[in-house]
């Protein structure tokens, strides 16, 4: 058995159905960013854990989650309230964690955006690290997202879980990658000031998580990037097979990147108080919070 976190902020549409899909475990820890929807009404209504913490960024959320509220058990599995646990890969999960010879493991998710799995332009299969044994895995901010710093050797699971990017609504899914791109935009800059290319994982990374950080570091210094992106996405990985759904997706993350670097413009060119902040991705945000609560259901 093992441990499953849940991350969540106004997922109030999300939350019951990504709970029982993880009550294959018998420790499950909700861990809400102050929500100000329904989400932890609805969550408290299993027999779970559930704890509120204000969010500061994505690798610092994981990273207090892991440090304050301890697992269960050893190994743990970060699920977002957008994804799913499937038996298969929880049987696959639970087999993996009695394998001594590994700290964590990838998984590969497979996206669904308007009814239909895009697997082609998706990179697929586009790993990240789910499984992990307490205490030997972190996780550090890189853009809108997070990286992971892992002590000890890690492997890949073949099970993948799905992720409804949109289950909330294409308004819901530009209101978030609005907020994105002004965090892409801020590591940009901080990339091209003092980052580099990993060449060497960019042509003989050891894995495909090696390989696409160098891509994406190499990525920010191209120019033209969101015709780039989108040709890229449709052809050369063949999002053209993925119909439609993959029309509008190559789309949608070609305006994405589009929008990243009109605010890389902005913040050089037209300076604002909220603008002009350090844009380290170790940025310490001021907490204006009171108190952190906790709600254990019955």
């Amino acid at each position: 058995m093992f441990s499953i976190y849940i991350l969540t902020y106004n997922e109030e549409l999300d939350i019951a159905a990504c709970i029982e899909s993880a009550m294959l475990s018998d420790d499950i820890i909700v861990v809400d960013s102050c929500s100000s929807d329904r989400t932890v009404e609805i969550a408290s209504r299993y027999p779970i854990r559930v704890v509120q913490h204000p969010f500061k960024s994505h690798g610092q959320q994981r990273t207090w989650m892991l440090e304050s509220i301890p697992p269960k058990y050893e190994w743990v599995y970060i699920l977002e309230a957008d994804e799913r646990m499937t038996p298969e890969l929880f049987a696959e999960c639970v087999q993996a964690s009695q394998n001594p010879d590994y700290i964590g493991y990838y998984v590969a998710e497979r996206v669904m955006f308007m009814n239909h799995w895009i697997r082609y332009s998706t990179q697929y299969p586009r790993y990240q690290m789910r499984l992990f044994r307490h205490g030997k895995v972190w996780f550090t901010d890189y853009g809108h997202t997070e990286r992971e710093v892992c002590e000890g050797v890690t492997s890949f699971l073949k099970e993948t879980y799905p992720h409804y990017t949109s289950s909330k609504g294409l308004s819901r899914w530009i209101e978030k990658h609005n907020r994105y791109s002004t965090d892409e935009a801020k590591e940009t800059l901080y990339q091209l000031q003092q980052g580099k290319v990993n060449w060497r994982d960019l042509f003989l990374g050891k894995s495909e998580v090696e390989r696409r950080r160098a891509l994406k570091d190499l990525s920010l210094r191209l120019p033209a990037r969101p015709l780039l992106r989108f040709l890229y996405m449709y052809f050369i990985l063949g999002g053209c097979l993925d119909g439609r759904a993959g029309m509008a997706w190559c789309t949608l993350q070609a305006f994405y990147e589009y929008l990243i670097l009109l605010k890389v413009w902005e913040m050089q060119h037209l300076p604002t108080p909220n603008l002009e902040a350090k844009i380290s991705p170790d940025m310490e945000i001021p907490n204006t919070a009171s108190t952190t609560t906790k709600v254990d259901a019955v």
